[in-house]
């Protein structure tokens, strides 16, 4: 008769499954986190261009582009964006507006936030003749997104 051995996992075989598993998320984490910026990147795109579009729908109304992002939005250069924090919706970027005198021409930025993950992913800017920028780590040059 042979002697009983209990089943189980050895200590070899339960550690080989931890590396496994560690293996996987060093490579998963990293990607995952690119991920998160590329979509957080997307939606201040999306909001610039909402904001623009605003814009136009301001000039129209009053031959004029507004000067605010934070004011209330009224129809009018006379009022504002209606973005009353003056960040995109999921905060990780800070929106302003740059006006040319005599509110002929805008540039609407988004800046990532200090101490968020989106820190360091470089500005995004769109103008009023449909220029959209991002100026990638501190660069003077234009990069079209």
């Amino acid at each position: 008769m042979q002697p009983d051995r209990s089943s189980g996992f050895s200590l070899i075989e339960l550690m080989v499954a931890v590396v496994i598993v560690a293996i996987l998320a060093a490579i998963a984490v990293p990607s995952y986190s690119s991920y998160v910026v590329r979509g957080s990147r997307a939606a201040a795109q999306a909001e610039l261009l909402e904001l623009a579009s605003l814009q136009e729908k301001i000039f129209l109304n009053s031959s004029a582009y507004t000067p605010s992002v934070a004011a209330a939005y009224n129809g009018t250069s006379a009022g504002g964006l209606g973005r009353t924090d003056g960040l995109t919706p999921d905060g990780k970027y800070t929106l302003s507006l740059d006006i040319a005198a005599p509110a002929q021409t805008f540039t609407l930025t988004a800046t990532p936030v200090a101490g968020k993950s989106q820190a360091g992913d470089g500005t995004l800017t769109i103008s009023e003749n449909g220029q959209r920028c991002w100026y990638v780590g501190g660069a003077a040059a234009c990069t079209a997104w």
